[in-house]
C-alpha cells in the first residue's frame, strides 16, 4: 500500500488521501490481509510499516517533497516481487515506475490537479489498474477496473436528534471549497458560522475570510482532529459544501450525514451521487438557493440523513470492494502481460 507523505496516516487533521490509505490498510489488516504500508515513519497502522520520510513535509517545513517522494516510492517499486498487488494512492508520479515491474500496480485515482496530469494516465492505459472514486470523477479517455467510494468508520460518528444552532464549512480554506460563499449564506440566512480546516490559501484567507470573522457570528476554529470532529459536524444545523470546482468526492460531506447533519452543496462534480434532495441535503446552484436550503433543512429527519450513508459509504464496503478489484487484476495481469509480450 504506497500512501502518500504530505501527512502521517492516518492524518491528524487534515489528509483526506491518507485517511482513504488508512481505513482501507487496516480495514485489509483485520481480514487477513499481508499489508505493507508505505507512508511517513511516524505513522500508525497494524500492517508492516516501511517509512522512508519520518514526517510529513506538510508537517514539517524541512523536508524537502521532491527529495522524500522520490525515495518514497523507489523504495515500493524496489521491492515490488515482494508483493501480489501494489496499491498506488500517490497520484501519477509512481505509474512511471509501473513499466519497470512486473507486480500490477492498482491506482486509485484521487480526481485530476490539472489537465496535464491525464497524458501519464493515459500512457500507462493498457498497463495500469484505475479506479475511479466516483462516476462523475471518471475521465472519458481512461479505462478503469471499478468506481469504488470512498467509505468511512461509521462508529467514530453519533447521530444528533436535534438540529444545531449554527452552520458549518468544514474543508480546506481554498476559493475552490467555497469559504466566502458560505460565509455569505451564513450572514443571508440570519445564522452563525463556525468555520473549521487548514488555511491552504493565505492570501484569500487574509483578504476575504479574515476580515469577516468577529469571534461570534463568524468564527474560525483551525483543523479540527478525529477528537473533535464528531462533535463539531454533529452540532451544526447544516453543513454548507459551496464547492467551485468539481468535487471527486468529499469525505467531510458523508461525515457531516453520519452525523444526522444535512448538507447543502453546490450541484457540482459527484454531489449528486451523495446528496439527495429532501432526504439528506440539498444541491443547489446560488447563493439564494442555498439560503432556502438552510430553512428548509432544518425540518429534515436527521436519523434519515444518517440512514441514507450507513452503508453506502461505510469503509467495510469500500474493503470489500477493493478486496475484490485485487482478485480481479490478479487475474487479469497475466493475459495482460501475455498480450504485451505478443505485441497486441
Amino acid at each position: 500500500m504506497l500512501a502518500p507523505i504530505s501527512w502521517r496516516v492516518p492524518p491528524r487533521h487534515y489528509g483526506p488521501w491518507e485517511q482513504f490509505v488508512s481505513l482501507l490498510t487496516e480495514g485489509l489488516v483485520v481480514r487477513g490481509v499481508d499489508v505493507t504500508l508505505f507512508a511517513t515513519a511516524d505513522s500508525v497502522t497494524g500492517a508492516h510499516l516501511v517509512g522512508t520520510a519520518p514526517s510529513g513535509y506538510s508537517e514539517d517545513p524541512g523536508l524537502d517533497p521532491k527529495v522524500w517522494e522520490c525515495l518514497h516510492i523507489s523504495e515500493v517499486f524496489e521491492r515490488a516481487e515482494e508483493f501480489d498487488v501494489i496499491h498506488n494512492s500517490f497520484d501519477y508520479l509512481p505509474l512511471t515506475y509501473s513499466g519497470l515491474v512486473d507486480t500490477p500496480v492498482v491506482t486509485t485515482i484521487h480526481g485530476f490537479s490539472s489537465d496535464g496530469i491525464v497524458a501519464v494516465f493515459e500512457k500507462y492505459n493498457q498497463r495500469g489498474y484505475y479506479v475511479a472514486i466516483s462516476e462523475a470523477d471518471r475521465h472519458e479517455n481512461l479505462e478503469y477496473i471499478a468506481t469504488i467510494h470512498h467509505g468511512i468508520d461509521m462508529q467514530e460518528f453519533a447521530v444528533r436528534q436535534q438540529a444545531g444552532e449554527y452552520l458549518l464549512f468544514f474543508g480546506r480554506i481554498h476559493p475552490e471549497k467555497g469559504t466566502v460563499e458560505a460565509i455569505e449564506v451564513a450572514e443571508q440566512a440570519g445564522m452563525p458560522l463556525t468555520i473549521a480546516g487548514i488555511i491552504q490559501d493565505d492570501d484569500y484567507f487574509e483578504q476575504l475570510v479574515e476580515p469577516k470573522l468577529d469571534g461570534d457570528r463568524i468564527r474560525y476554529v483551525g483543523p479540527v482532529g478525529r477528537d473533535l470532529r464528531d462533535d463539531v459536524l454533529g452540532g451544526a444545523r447544516a453543513l454548507l459544501h459551496l464547492i467551485n470546482f468539481d468535487e471527486p468526492f468529499g469525505f467531510s460531506v458523508v461525515e457531516a450525514m453520519a452525523c444526522g447533519t444535512p448538507v447543502i452543496a453546490r450541484r457540482r462534480g459527484s454531489m449528486s451521487e451523495i446528496v439527495h434532495d429532501g432526504e439528506n441535503g440539498y444541491l443547489v446552484g446560488s447563493i439564494g438557493e442555498a439560503v432556502a436550503a438552510v430553512r428548509a433543512a432544518e425540518s429534515i429527519d436527521r436519523m434519515a440523513v444518517r440512514e441514507s450513508v450507513e452503508e453506502k459509504f461505510d469503509s467495510n464496503r469500500m474493503v470489500e470492494e477493493y478486496l475484490a478489484a485485487y482478485h480481479r487484476v490478479i487475474e487479469l495481469h497475466p493475459m495482460r502481460r501475455a498480450g504485451r509480450r505478443d505485441g497486441h
